[in-house]
C-alpha cells in the first residue's frame, strides 16, 4: 500500500464498497485505500450467519443507485446480499484496494502537515501499522462487531442447554426436534422464529413487550413487470423512486397520524392470525409507530408459523433461567433445549476509533454532525450513517456523493482543508438517532449529537437530503475551506 492516499476509507461493507465506487466514478484521479478489520468483504452481511438472515428493506433501495438489483426477490436473503456486495467490489476493481484484517484504532489530524495519520492493528499478532491520507471517510457502521448486547439474566449459569447470541451463531447447529426459545421481539427475532420453526420441534418468541410488525411481499410485482417491458436502467429508477416514496409516505403517516397507523397495522396483523388470537396482548406496543423501528416480515412468514402451531408468542418478563429453560415472573415455565438471546446490538460509534486533532482527543459526545456526515470542528473527515426509517444505502449513496463534491470543490479552489465550524454552545443538542429503542438509549451518550436546525440536523427525509447533499451549494457559511 502507498505511504499516502488521497482518501482512506474505513470498512469494506455495504457502505465502504459503495464509497469506493463513487470515488472511482466521480473522482477518478484520487488515490484511495480501504482498511477492513475483518478478513472478508461484506460487513454486516458477512458477520451475521443466523438462519433466515435477510434484509428488512427492499433491495431496489438497499442496493446501490449505480448497480441495479436484478434478482427476482425484492426482500433478499443474507447470502444474496453478500454476493451482490462482493460482485460489485470485484466487477469494479475495488478488491485490490482493500487491506483485510487491519483494524483502525486511532486517527490523528496534523494541522501542520494537513493530513491524517491513521494507526491500525494488522493480523492476529495485532502488528501496529500506520497510514496517511488527506481525507478520512469512516464507513464502519454503528455497532460493535465483536459482540452484541446481552442482559445479565439471573440463573444463566444454571441452564444446561445451548445458549446462542445471533451475532455469534455456531456453524452447523441443528435444531431439528428441539424446543427453542428466542428472547426478543425486534427484527432479528422475527426473522429467526419462522426460520427455526421449519425444523425445530417448537419455537417460542419470548418478548418483554410487543413490537409493531407488518408484512411485505418478498417479490415486487411492479418491479418484475417494469423490468420485462422497460430498459434495465429506466426500470431500476422507476422502481427505486416508487419504493422511496412509499417508505416516506408510511413513515410520515406513522409520525403524523399515529392512532390511524396503529389501527392500520393492527388490521394487517388481525388478517394474518386465527380468529380469537390475543392480538392486543402480543402485538399492541405501548409506544407510537416509528418511535422504534417497525419490523417488516416478508410474505407474512412469522404469522404463518404461528398459524401452523410451529411457533407461539409469550409476552412476559423473565424471573430466571433454570436447568431446563426459563421461569417467567408469572411462575410459568418454558422448557428449552436451545435459547437464542436476540436481545439487540451493542452500538459503537465510528468503530471505536479514537479521533485526535493535533494533540487534542475529540470527545464524540461533544461534537455535532454537519448534514449527518461530518463532525463539528474536525477537518477532512466524513462518516457514513444511513437512515433508520428507510434503506441504509439511500443515505450512504448521498453521503458518498457529497464527499466527492467536497473533494472536487477543494481541487478547484486549491484547498487542502475543509471543516464544518460551530462555536461552543451555539446549538441545542439532541441525540443523533431519533429512536426510543433500548439499544439506542443504552449508547446515546457515546455518539455525536445533532442540532435542531439545518445543516446540523440529521433529517430522516431522502428528498430533502437529495436536494441539500447533491444540488445545494457547498458555500453555506458553515463549511470553512482553507488553503
Amino acid at each position: 500500500m502507498p505511504d499516502f492516499v488521497d482518501v482512506l476509507i474505513v470498512g469494506a461493507g455495504l457502505s465502504g464498497i459503495g464509497a469506493a465506487a463513487h470515488l472511482q466514478q466521480k473522482c477518478p484521479g484520487k488515490t484511495y485505500a480501504i482498511l477492513e478489520g475483518r478478513g472478508e468483504i461484506g460487513g454486516t452481511w458477512d458477520l451475521f450467519r443466523y438462519p433466515g438472515l435477510r434484509s428488512d428493506s427492499d433491495m431496489f433501495t438497499l442496493g446501490y443507485s449505480f448497480r441495479p438489483w436484478t434478482e427476482a426477490k425484492a426482500i433478499a436473503d443474507g447470502p444474496s446480499i453478500l454476493r451482490y456486495v462482493r460482485d460489485t467490489a470485484r466487477e469494479l476493481g475495488i478488491e485490490p484496494h482493500i487491506r483485510f484484517n487491519t483494524r483502525v484504532i486511532s486517527a490523528r489530524w496534523s494541522s501542520s502537515e494537513k493530513r491524517w495519520l491513521v494507526t491500525a492493528e494488522a493480523g492476529p499478532e495485532k502488528e501496529k501499522r500506520e497510514y496517511t491520507a488527506a481525507f478520512l471517510y469512516i464507513c464502519s457502521g454503528y455497532y460493535n462487531y465483536q459482540a452484541g448486547y446481552e442482559p445479565d439474566f439471573p440463573g444463566r449459569a444454571d441452564f444446561q442447554g445451548t445458549w446462542i447470541h445471533p451475532q455469534k451463531w455456531p456453524e452447523g447447529l441443528d435444531v431439528s426436534g428441539k424446543k427453542v426459545v428466542v428472547i426478543g421481539s425486534g427484527a432479528t427475532a422475527v426473522t429467526l422464529v419462522p426460520a427455526l420453526a421449519k425444523s425445530a420441534k417448537h419455537v417460542i418468541m419470548l418478548q418483554r413487550s410487543p413490537t409493531y410488525i407488518t408484512t411485505l411481499p418478498s417479490s415486487d410485482v411492479f418491479a418484475n413487470l417494469a423490468r420485462k417491458i422497460l430498459p434495465r436502467g429506466l426500470a431500476h429508477k422507476l422502481v427505486r423512486a416508487k419504493n422511496i416514496l412509499l417508505a416516506m409516505l408510511f413513515f410520515q403517516v406513522c409520525r403524523r397520524f399515529p392512532n390511524f397507523a396503529r389501527r392500520l397495522i393492527r388490521a394487517g396483523v388481525k388478517k394474518e392470525l386465527p380468529r380469537g388470537f390475543p392480538i392486543d396482548e402480543h402485538f399492541r406496543p405501548l409506544y407510537a409507530p416509528w418511535d422504534q423501528r417497525v419490523c417488516f416480515v416478508p410474505d407474512a412468514d412469522l404469522f404463518k408459523a404461528i398459524r401452523s402451531g410451529d411457533a407461539t408468542i409469550e409476552t412476559a418478563r423473565i424471573r430466571s433461567l433454570t436447568r431446563n429453560g426459563i421461569t417467567l415472573e408469572s411462575g410459568k415455565s418454558l422448557e428449552a433445549d436451545v435459547i437464542v438471546s436476540a436481545t439487540g446490538l451493542d452500538l459503537l460509534a465510528l468503530g471505536g476509533i479514537q479521533i485526535f486533532v493535533d494533540d487534542r482527543e475529540m470527545k464524540l459526545s461533544e461534537t455535532f454532525t454537519y448534514k449527518g456526515l461530518m463532525l463539528s470542528n474536525v477537518p477532512n473527515l466524513a462518516i457514513c450513517v444511513g437512515y433508520t426509517n428507510a434503506s441504509w444505502t439511500l443515505r450512504a449513496d448521498l453521503s458518498s456523493s457529497f464527499v466527492c463534491r467536497l473533494l472536487k470543490q477543494m481541487d478547484r479552489g486549491g484547498y487542502k482543508v475543509v471543516e464544518p465550524r460551530l462555536d461552543a454552545g451555539a446549538m441545542e443538542a439532541v441525540p443523533i438517532l431519533d429512536l426510543a429503542s433500548g439499544y439506542v438509549e443504552r449508547a446515546v451518550d457515546r455518539f455525536p449529537k445533532q442540532g435542531t436546525k439545518a445543516p446540523w440536523h440529521l433529517r430522516q427525509n431522502y428528498l430533502l437530503d437529495f436536494v441539500t447533499m447533491k444540488i445545494s451549494g457547498l458555500d453555506d457559511g458553515t463549511l470553512e475551506f482553507r488553503k
